[in-house]
């Protein structure tokens, strides 16, 4: 039996994602698992030095690592939704690049969004769950939010940008990638990467299929959150393309990391994914 080391955020969607396989419910002869649970710009980071055999990060991180193949399930999609920047102020969005901004974390994905639609900005970085709380006490202009807080940023703050439908604009109805999960291929090798891609699929679906004990083992990584909040926020982001992101979410990262390429925001060598028919691993430049 493998043993690996397995990174996902303190965040409810992750969790629900994770349940079948914490449980217990779902099980394999091939893996035992150590769980690691840090915030998401944590993750990025140790990815980037490679601590994590398994683990969940931004999709704008995937620039910055090597030799992770990105797995078909588990990734977090917006479908016409996404990070939302707020403030206490009323500013057009011509004008947010020149507002100080608080931000979850130089490598969220929310952040490389957040410069592709309004260009270069002054962003201050903060524990994600701290974000709205600098921009109510004026430290900051702006807020960009992720999370749960994306629906539930109340009726104190202005929605100025909402991320998630900009991309859905500009792409023609592409999903937002967010975040996703990479798995070493210098620790495993593919026969391990896809028997685990099969095991996080199946987790997910047992979360789907026991929905309720689902929502309520996420309900500790809610940060005392309203169990309908919760239940709203997960049902949002563990979708189909969770499941399988297929073509659909493969050509929305590639996508976000290209035009981010094009706009000399960031560079990268290549992309690993498992085929579709998870048997192989594929490259994309």
């Amino acid at each position: 039996m493998k043993r690996v080391t397995l990174g996902h955020t303190p965040d409810a969607d992750d969790a629900f994602m994770f349940y079948g396989i914490a449980s217990g419910k779902i099980g394999s002869p091939y893996f035992e698992i150590k769980h690691v649970v840090e915030d998401i710009e944590k993750l990025n980071k140790r990815a980037i030095d490679h601590e994590l055999d398994i683990t969940a990060i931004s999709a704008h991180a995937y620039a910055f690592i090597k030799d992770y193949v990105i797995l078909n399930s588990g990734g977090s999609f917006g479908i016409n939704y996404g990070p939302v920047v707020i403030s206490k102020k009323s500013i057009e969005i011509k004008d947010l690049n020149k507002c100080k901004i608080g931000i979850p974390g130089k490598m969220t994905s929310a952040n490389l969004l957040l410069n592709l639609a309004i260009g270069k900005f002054a962003g201050t970085e903060f524990i994600f769950s701290e974000v709205p709380k600098h921009v109510s006490s004026g430290l900051v202009d702006a807020g960009l939010i992720i999370h749960e807080a994306q629906i539930s940023f109340g009726n104190e703050f202005r929605k100025i940008l909402d991320l998630g439908r900009w991309w859905h604009d500009i792409t023609n109805g592409m999903p937002v990638p967010l975040g996703i999960n990479v798995i070493s291929k210098r620790s495993l090798t593919v026969e391990e990467i896809i028997k685990f891609d099969e095991l996080f699929r199946n987790s997910i679906k047992y979360g789907l299929e026991h929905l309720e004990d689902a929502i309520e083992y996420s309900m500790q990584f809610g940060r005392g959150n309203p169990k309908s909040l919760i239940e709203k926020f997960v049902k949002m982001y563990v979708n189909a393309l969770t499941i399988d992101m297929g073509e659909e979410g493969k050509n929305s990262i590639i996508a976000l990391l290209q035009n981010a390429r094009r706009n000399n925001i960031l560079s990268y060598d290549h992309l690993l994914f498992i085929d579709s028919d998870g048997k192989k691993i594929q490259s994309y430049s």
